[in-house]
């Protein structure tokens, strides 16, 4: 989010943001299934479980590791990732938060 845009808003609100916009792709979401499934860190196993290239995997790893989702560990030639769970847990509070206080309408 450019400065401008950012102004007068919440550091809250600006995160929540970047976090809504790293969801905003279902292959990130698989992503982030396929680590929530397998507990553990991984490497290129990812790119073989998704109908994608390996550039358009890495381009969305770097999305979801650039909000702090997932964490990445490079292990000789390759990255191994995981859900960070620190920020993992603040996204989903901060989600609760604010779906919370919309309430029942209509």
């Amino acid at each position: 989010m450019t400065q401008a845009k950012s102004e007068g808003l919440r550091s809250e609100t600006i995160q929540l943001a970047e976090f809504a916009k790293a969801l905003s792709h279902p292959a990130r979401i698989r992503i982030l299934e396929i680590l929530a499934e397998k507990n553990t860190c991984i490497c290129g196993e990812i790119v073989d479980l998704l109908p994608h290239s390996q550039s358009t995997v890495s381009q969305h790893l770097k999305e979801l590791k650039k909000t702090g989702l997932i964490q990445g560990e490079i292990e000789g030639p390759k990255t191994c990732y995981c859900i960070d769970p620190k920020n993992f847990t603040r996204a989903r509070e901060m989600f609760q938060n604010i779906f919370s206080k919309i309430g029942k309408c209509c």
